[in-house]
């Protein structure tokens, strides 16, 4: 559908509701493959749902990047997806391959833009979109400025991170002074995977995101946990996409290697199984009961936050399978909504 029909149609359904048409209008959404679930009011927070701000669309058409969900994205887009599933609220990010494919100073300022556009959606549509903010890893310098920036001025909802830059991971030496911040600022730090350096084009007609994403998302875990960073910065409040990729089935490997390698031990301290069950996980593309059961199997339900990817993927698909997986009510509200509010509590409103 064409950007003018979809808002024509989205004009044609207001009309009908300013003249009372409100049966007609439940009439038309009832037939439509919906959970029922969704019905209720909109309460679901969206911990992984990506924008497309102009210029940086703009840039990836310029780079020939080939992204066209984030290319063809707009606001009316995000909305009507977010009304067919009962989300109120998405916290906007941008997707792969952020902003490390554009030069240096190219990328402090396409990370400024994108911020500077997401609170912008803020304002626009009041209490619809947060956001995390793009920053310009693995230039420290210009991601400590955008932090602060993004933080204190734009009002972000946290900081949104890659799960590696080049040939580094989350953990890596040269990535402390950022995390330093974070954990001064006690501040959330939502992680999208990306394919590595090592790691693209190993599998002929594979692309990256089926196997890679969910494994450089253990990548990074690993590179937290197993560097100290975890422990040595408790106050960061972590985000991991997929439900943590592939690192729920490869729990019984990590939690062996500090006792196969003593130096391990003191980065560590608590424990690994302890920082694993600290962190946050969504459940973009991970709402099944492959992923599902063995997330749960790990960490408590307080961890799990309500995720879409989109535009690659429908908040009702995730409304769907979250509801076939078999949770109670309550559990499903945690999932939704709650478990996100510890985090975002300007959206509890």
């Amino acid at each position: 559908m064409s950007i003018e029909a979809t808002n024509r149609r989205r004009t044609f359904i207001a009309g009908l509701t300013t003249l009372g048409a409100s049966a007609l209008l439940q009439g038309c959404r009832s037939a439509s493959p919906v959970p029922a679930a969704s019905a209720a009011a909109p309460h679901r927070i969206d911990v992984h749902h990506h924008f497309g701000p102009p210029t940086y669309v703009a840039a990836l058409v310029d780079k020939r990047v080939e992204q066209r969900p984030v290319i063809e994205w707009t606001p009316a887009r995000s909305l009507e997806d977010m009304d067919r599933a009962g989300v109120a609220t998405a916290i906007a990010s941008i997707t792969t391959p952020g902003v490390a494919f554009v030069d240096a100073a190219t990328a402090r300022r396409l990370a400024r833009e994108c911020n500077e556009y997401g609170a912008r959606l803020g304002r626009d549509y009041p209490g619809r979109f947060g956001s995390f903010a793009a920053v310009p890893m693995p230039d420290v310098e210009g991601t400590l400025a955008e932090i602060a920036y993004s933080l204190d001025t734009l009002k972000a909802d946290g900081v949104g991170f890659f799960t590696s830059y080049g040939d580094k991971w989350l953990g890596d030496p040269a990535f402390t002074p950022v995390m330093e911040e974070l954990n001064r600022r006690k501040a959330v730090a939502y992680t999208h995977p990306i394919a590595a350096n090592c790691c693209r084009n190993l599998v002929p007609d594979i692309p990256p995101a089926v196997i890679e994403y969910g494994t450089d998302t253990t990548r990074t875990i690993a590179s937290v946990v197993f560097s100290g960073t975890a422990a040595r910065f408790p106050d960061i409040r972590w985000i991991f996409s997929h439900a943590g990729g592939t690192m729920p089935f490869l729990t019984e490997r990590f939690t062996r290697l500090p006792l196969q390698n003593k130096n391990l031990e003191a980065r560590v301290p608590n424990g690994v199984t302890y920082e694993l069950r600290k962190f946050n996980y969504d459940v973009a593309q991970a709402a099944h009961p492959m992923a599902l059961s063995s997330l749960l199997k790990l960490v408590p339900l307080s961890q799990v936050m309500f995720g879409t990817d989109f535009p690659f993927r429908t908040s009702t698909d995730h409304v769907k399978g979250l509801t076939d997986y078999g949770f109670s009510a309550s559990d499903l509200r945690a999932i939704d909504r709650d478990n996100a509010l510890r985090l975002l509590p300007r959206f509890r409103a």
